[in-house]
């Protein structure tokens, strides 16, 4: 076997692992961020200012080390790894709650009171700038650790039953994109829907330079491909490309606010197309039953068909944006919100196991009906579990006057709580205005940070025997990688720079 084939058989035929599995290191990310948030929080306490250099590490260290260790060494450590920051994060919070600098001779269920009665700044969500950047680090680590001997294999994305944790990043990004769209943003509504279709139109052509370039430079280095996961000329890009064009075209028609009926419409309907016609023997072996890739639709026809369950999964995240960013300010709104949401998780990994009983298993090359429902409930678990720890942070910076944590909520004043105490708690905030912060560097330049990552992916496959790797040097690599990507999106954002195509 040639190398190529080597690297394409290794990343090959491979089943996935557990939904829970995967439930459990999505949610590692969000206990991370808290606790990072908390350490912030205790170093203002003792009046020590960080330099952006300590305060890349810190973020590093917080938010990459441990994905790259969860995906990697520490994959079987799941649990302990899980204790061990949880453990960390209470010891953090005990300290600030004892050296907490408002309240200071209140007892605790007092102290609740006030806290509920807070306002927070409604014009942005951190939990969503998080959401995001959690899937877009996943992703840029997953793309190169897949290629190494350290990278479990029931990570890797599934032949065609099964639930990777690879497979989750698709699915994860197109449901990110969709919470923060134009049209739930209401930046499109201006004029008729007519023109909101066609900026959309006009939005989408970066994409399309994106996909046939990768196309093109494929092609011609002979890189490897792993040919069921879309086709033979078919990629991600013009997945998005096609979802993009096809839900802005929905979203004329049909208010954000009920996109969960369009999106429970087409994968019933795909679902039962898949089971009562011969849609999913064309899928899987052509339209001769042989496997032919004669043809633009045989040589494609998983990546073709499977944008039917991606155009679902955005029109559910459309819903979920809708939903998330409607204006509320009040603490105890968005105690119900992270808890409905929570809720609405657990009810479709209870409708995702009576499916896979009695329809059919999670398949991401077909992105069936399974497949949907298990990408929105582990979405909505994650997006959940940030919302809960960023109400968790915000008492924390209740406790603490003056306290700052970039990409988190902001206490504004509320007639019903103590006035002076938030007056100065917001004037500090406000003076500051923190930006020293990899989470909204990823966020603001995330097209580029995903360009970025595959470029330095491809080049050390190119370079590096990433197959024969051992342990240590493979960690070594995955560590430059992810440090290099980051420096470079984090000095981007200290430059004040922004890269959009369009």
């Amino acid at each position: 076997m040639s190398q190529k084939q080597m690297k394409e058989a290794f990343v090959s035929n491979h089943n996935g692992t557990s939904v829970l599995e995967v439930t459990q290191g999505l949610c590692l990310p969000v206990l991370c961020i808290l606790c990072r948030g908390l350490l912030v929080i205790l170093s203002q306490l003792s009046r020590s200012s960080h330099t952006w250099r300590a305060r890349f590490f810190i973020d590093f260290v917080f938010l990459i080390v441990p994905l790259v260790t969860t995906l990697t060494i520490l994959s079987s450590f799941i649990y302990l790894e899980h204790l061990a920051v949880i453990i960390f994060g209470a010891g953090l919070f005990y300290q600030i709650y004892h050296q907490r600098t408002c309240y200071a001779r209140m007892p605790v269920q007092k102290i609740l009171e006030k806290f509920s009665k807070i306002s927070l700044e409604s014009e942005y969500i951190p939990a969503i700038s998080c959401f995001r950047v959690i899937n877009s680090a996943f992703t840029a680590v997953a793309i190169l650790a897949v290629d190494f001997p350290l990278f479990p294999r029931r990570f890797a994305k599934a032949e065609l039953y099964g639930t990777g944790a690879m497979d989750f990043g698709v699915g994860g990004f197109v449901f990110g994109t969709a919470m923060v769209c134009p049209e739930i943003r209401k930046k499109c509504m201006e004029g008729s829907k007519f023109y909101s279709f066609t900026k959309s139109l006009y939005s989408v052509w970066p994409l399309v330079f994106l996909g046939m370039g990768r196309l093109i430079i494929i092609k011609s280095i002979g890189y490897q491909e792993h040919l069921t996961e879309y086709g033979v000329h078919w990629n991600f890009f013009f997945t998005l490309i096609v979802v993009k064009l096809i839900t802005s075209l929905l979203l004329t028609f049909f208010p954000p606010n009920k996109s969960w009926v369009v999106a429970v419409s087409i994968t019933v309907l795909y679902q039962l197309a898949l089971d009562l016609t011969p849609l999913k023997r064309v899928i899987l072996y052509g339209t001769d039953g042989r496997g032919t890739r004669a043809g633009f639709f045989n040589a494609n026809r998983e990546g073709i068909m499977s944008t039917l369950g991606y155009v679902a999964i955005h029109m559910a995240g459309v819903q979920t944006g809708s939903y998330v960013l409607k204006k509320r300010s009040h603490i105890k709104d968005w105690i119900k919100v992270a808890c409905c949401i929570l809720l609405t998780a657990v009810s479709l990994f209870v409708s995702l196991y009576i499916v896979q009983v009695n329809v059919e298993k999670v398949s991401r090359r077909m992105a069936n009906l399974a497949f949907c429902i298990w990408i929105v409930a582990s979405s909505l678990i994650l997006l959940s579990s940030l919302l809960l720890g960023d109400i968790i942070l915000s008492f924390a910076k209740f406790l603490i006057q003056g306290a700052v944590v970039p990409c988190s909520w902001k206490l504004i004043q509320s007639p019903a709580t103590n006035k002076k105490h938030l007056e100065a708690l917001v004037s500090e905030a406000e003076r500051k205005k923190p930006s020293l912060c990899l989470i909204t560097a990823i966020n603001r330049n995330q097209l580029i940070f995903f360009l970025l990552s595959n470029i330095t992916t491809g080049l050390i496959n190119l370079l590096v025997d990433t197959l024969h790797s051992s342990t240590l040097w493979g960690l070594f690599v995955l560590c430059l990688y992810m440090f290099t990507n980051c420096l470079i999106i984090y000095t981007l954002h200290l430059q004040d720079k922004t890269i959009k195509f369009w």
